[in-house]
């Protein structure tokens, strides 16, 4: 309020009954970038500038592993408009390497590279043209080596190594240097389980590189101060991350980097690792002058890494009546030449690979190699997504050779709360697999069309290839496939997991304003409107403002694994309730003599007001607040986890599990071997949807990443060079609205107990099961086996 109006003191109770503050958790609240992002005007982390910067530009390298003979910098430097050319030998500090979980990636290569566009030198120039030129003149003599690009060449007796003298594997544990990590999760006896076995069914699954594709190219700014540190505005995912992994390198403490998040276009974990992070403060630092770096859409592709390729080997066996006896079960991640998060991918993989069923008897080795492949790390999904793809494909062949249903195969079979996952792990919250299931089946078919029904004329633009006229109904027909997938959400295996807030609430022009500051990274996935939304519900006031994500206040996490509406959700809403606390007891100090309820009743803030659980209104929270500031910061931690076992694999090793169903409707022109996806429904568990709009579009946002790598996403890599083939949009081909389908969902709140609000982590989920949902649907259509992703028209029509 403006002004205090009021004929009765303050603090004197009235009998208005207060209705929960607006704009709170469990409302549909607009996201506050959501115009400025659809009209074009959202600063992107690309747009930023600075008076009198440079522009940076990475050379990389032409070849997938040689030996780096000599590096000629002397034409670049001596270009008009060129500050400096870095290579390895100028690195300033001791520590030359870095990485998420081991230090094995050079800020530049050195002595030899590794991989396909690995940086080899630095440019800065006062226009990005003359740093592109610049950088063409660095000449850089290579001697070629062999080529590691599978498991046979990774694992072979004479393999090449890819990093020699390594003293961080395990001996025994991981039996070859080439071999990153290598967790198995053994529970029971499949031995004596596959005599129980009516049927057993067996298959070998193919899953492709799939790249994140997201749209904000890798981008920064990097300004030098006077302290000799310097300030760094990036697209990330983890600020605090960037952080521990700059400054080693930089030769600086950790206070003299300053990192501010900027406008992220999209990540789907491909900014989980550094990309020009280091790189434009190198220049910086050495010319004195603000560097910025842009990445275009060709060196985007080589400057993240992708979701791993796999190949998956299962068995699964069952009785009679369809009741699973035993899985066993290999899994091989192609890690590519550096770590990345290959290490969580496979314990994820493995944990997760036997998918949402009860199975007592498991054997599941996965296992990520180093190869001269693009390096592969965090992809929505992490590991779950490529055993989905094939525990699902396995279900639909056991269902087949049984004459059962897919769905009720699966229904028999699923996990629900208290089942025992094959770590040893209880599922202590809901686990409605069956009723996901169920929900999917039972929504109605979309209806076919005309032509199918009654052998009408078509509309070109709803067949297979649509728009581009190249059939008009012969040879398409229908078909319907389903899928449901597990997820765990949060860092498992041990991980200190946890996030940090500040909540400051006060009074500004008489309104109760409260600023909520996190360094969580707004990638797209509605931490901004959900803080916003917890801060009201918490502290009853509709004013809230969220500071910009920096390192300025304490770590956040990453922005993966379907954890930041949990974890920094849960510090916002702990930081809340103890501002709350301080409040209240502001109050009872200035107001207590007014009514016996400040001491004796339950109270709450709602409506800018403070109130008693029966709705009595005590006091103007602005009255409350006059004359003070609240301000605290506080940490939050998920209950506690475990690693692994290396040897046997069990352990409380995640904090949730989520889950989703999907069903495909799909029609496939099988003599072009041209498939549309008419539908993609889902159900998914949410636990508590603090906003239905932003869970909705999480929901089909997955889907759609899910659909483009069933039929059409995949980086190809040459296997004799090991050297992408399709490094930009033209080649590597992403759903369009045009390729989208509708997506129906159908959303179930039921609460775990114990996390914040019972909500769960959804966005990851959508991407398991869309894929082989797709992939069933095609093989219901057309008879085909198809054991790969993507589903290309070859194998639709036999012309491998």
């Amino acid at each position: 309020m403006a002004q205090n109006t009021r004929t009765v003191p303050a603090g004197t109770p009235t009998k208005v009954t207060q209705k929960h503050t607006k704009g709170g958790i469990g409302e549909s609240t607009l996201r506050p970038d959501g115009t400025l992002k659809v009209t074009g005007e959202f600063a992107y982390s690309s747009d930023m500038w600075h008076e009198d910067m440079l522009w940076g530009q990475t050379l990389r390298s032409t070849v997938a592993h040689a030996e780096i003979v000599s590096i000629d910098i002397s034409e670049a430097l001596a270009m008009s408009g060129v500050y400096a050319v870095l290579t390895y030998d100028d690195l300033p500090a001791e520590m030359k390497n870095y990485g998420l979980e081991i230090q094995d990636t050079p800020v530049l290569a050195h002595g030899r590279v590794r991989h396909h566009g690995e940086p080899v030198a630095l440019i800065a120039a006062d226009h990005p043209e003359t740093a592109r030129r610049a950088a063409a003149k660095v000449k850089i003599e290579y001697r070629e080596l062999p080529v590691v690009t599978d498991e046979a060449s990774a694992l072979a007796p004479d393999a090449p190594l890819i990093h020699e003298g390594r003293d961080d594997h395990h001996i025994g544990h991981v039996p070859h240097p080439n071999i990153v990590h290598r967790q198995p999760i053994i529970r029971g006896n499949v031995a004596e389980a596959r005599k129980r076995a009516d049927v057993i069914v067996e298959g070998e699954y193919i899953f492709g590189m799939q790249d994140q594709a997201f749209l904000g190219p890798e981008s920064g700014l990097a300004v030098p101060s006077e302290d000799g540190g310097v300030d760094l505005y990036v697209a990330t995912q983890w600020l605090h991350s960037d952080l521990k992994q700059i400054a080693p390198v930089l030769g600086l403490p950790e206070e003299k980097v300053r990192m501010t998040l900027s406008g992220v276009g999209g990540a789907f974990g491909g900014r989980e690792d550094l990309s020009m992070q280091i790189h434009a403060c190198l220049l910086a630092l050495r010319t004195g002058k603000p560097v910025k770096i842009v990445y275009n859409r060709f060196e985007s592709f080589f400057g993240h890494v992708h979701r791993h390729p796999a190949k998956l080997w299962y068995e699964h066996g069952a009785t009679k009546d369809g009741k699973l006896t035993h899985l066993k079960a290999r899994i091989v991640l192609d890690g590519g030449a550096y770590a990345s998060a290959s290490p969580a991918v496979v314990g994820n993989a493995s944990s997760l690979g036997a998918g949402p069923y009860v199975i007592d008897d498991v054997e599941i080795e996965a296992v990520a190699l180093y190869t001269n492949n693009p390096p592969c790390g965090a992809m929505r999904g992490f590991g779950a997504v490529q055993a989905c793809f094939a525990y699902e494909a396995q279900m639909d062949k056991l269902a087949a050779k049984l004459g059962m249903d897919p769905v009720e195969l699966r229904q028999i079979n699923a996990m629900e709360q208290g089942t025992i996952m094959p770590t040893g792990q209880v599922v202590d919250s809901p686990a409605p697999v069956a009723e996901l299931l169920r929900r999917v089946k039972a929504r109605p078919m979309p209806p076919e069309q005309q032509w199918l029904a009654a052998g009408a004329d078509a509309d070109v633009r709803a067949l297979p290839g649509g728009l581009s006229n190249t059939t008009h109904g012969e040879g398409v027909v229908r078909g319907v496939g389903y899928a449901v997938g597990i997820k765990n959400v949060g860092f498992s295996e041990g991980f200190d997991d946890y996030s940090t807030a500040r909540v400051r609430l006060e009074v500004i022009n008489g309104e109760p304003v409260a600023m909520v500051h996190t360094a969580m990274a707004e990638v797209g996935q509605g931490g901004v409107t959900v803080h916003a939304q917890i801060a009201r519900t918490e502290l009853g006031v509709t004013q809230v403002t969220i500071h910009p994500a920096d390192t300025q206040v304490g770590s956040a996490g990453s922005t993966s694994a379907s954890r930041q509406t949990y974890m920094t959700g849960g510090a916002v809403k702990n930081t809340c309730e103890k501002v709350r606390e301080t409040v209240l007891e502001i109050g009872r100090r200035k107001f207590g003599s007014y009514h016996p309820a400040w001491a004796t009743a339950e109270l709450l803030l709602e409506g800018g007001k403070v109130v008693t659980d029966g709705g009595e209104v005590l006091a103007d929270l602005a009255d409350v607040l006059e004359g003070e500031t609240v301000d605290q910061e506080h940490e939050f931690r998920h209950r506690p986890t475990v690693p692994f076992d290396l040897v046997t694999g069990q352990g409380d090793g995640h904090v949730q599990y989520t889950f989703a169903a999907h069903r495909a409707v799909v029609e496939v022109d099988t003599e072009l071997g041209l498939v549309k996806v008419i539908e993609l429904a889902t159900a998914q568990d949410v636990g508590k949807a603090l906003n239905m709009l932003s869970v909705v579009g999480q929901i089909q946002g997955g889907t759609t990443q899910g659909l483009g790598v069933a039929v059409m996403e995949e980086i190809i890599v040459d296997p004799k060079t090991a050297k992408v083939r399709n490094p930009s949009f033209t080649d590597y081909l992403i759903p369009t609205i045009l390729d989208t389908p509708t997506i129906p969902v159908d959303v179930l709140e039921l609460a775990d107990p114990n996390a914040p609000y019972g909500l769960r982590g959804l966005g990851e989920a959508p991407t398991l099961s869309s894929t082989p949902a797709v992939l069933a649907a095609i093989r219901a259509a057309t008879g085909l086996e198809l054991n790969k992703t993507p589903v290309r028209p070859e194998a639709l029509t036999g012309t491998l």
